[in-house]
C-alpha cells in the first residue's frame, strides 16, 4: 500500500518505531540510566532508585528488556533469594543515547516547563 508515493510499513517492519516503541514507555529509559551507574543492582535497590515505579510495573519493564536483549536477569538459589540485573553488551551500547537524552533534557527543562505553563494559560 502507498501513501504519497511512499510504501506504508507496519509498525513491526519498521526499525525506528519498533526499537523507540520501547523507549517511549514511562520507566526503561529509566532502568537503563540507573543499571548504567554500576555493574549489577539487585531489585530492591533498582526499585529505590526510579521514585514512583511500582514493583509490578519495574518487573514488567525488566522482563521487556530482558526480552529485548537489553539487560540480564541473574537468580542465585540461595535464602533468601537473590536476582540481579546488569545491562548486556546491546544495553551498554544504548547508553551514550540515554545520557545524551538525559543531558538535554536537564538543559532545556526550565524552558519546556515554562512553555508548558504558557500553553495552558
Amino acid at each position: 500500500m502507498k501513501k504519497n508515493n511512499e510504501e506504508i510499513i507496519s509498525d513491526d517492519q519498521c526499525p525506528v518505531r519498533y526499537v523507540l516503541d520501547r523507549f517511549g514507555d514511562k520507566w526503561s529509559t529509566l532502568i537503563i540510566y540507573e543499571l548504567n551507574k554500576v555493574d549489577k543492582m539487585r531489585f530492591g535497590e533498582l526499585s529505590k532508585c526510579i521514585d514512583g515505579i511500582s514493583s509490578k510495573m519495574l518487573a514488567k519493564t525488566l522482563r521487556i528488556l530482558e526480552a529485548d536483549g537489553l539487560v540480564t536477569r541473574n537468580s542465585y538459589l540461595e535464602i533468601p533469594p537473590r536476582v540481579e540485573y546488569n545491562l548486556t553488551t546491546m544495553g551498554e551500547s544504548l547508553v551514550p543515547h540515554v545520557l545524551n537524552i538525559a543531558d538535554w533534557a536537564h538543559s532545556n527543562f526550565k524552558t519546556i516547563k515554562k512553555s508548558r505553563e504558557l500553553f495552558r494559560k
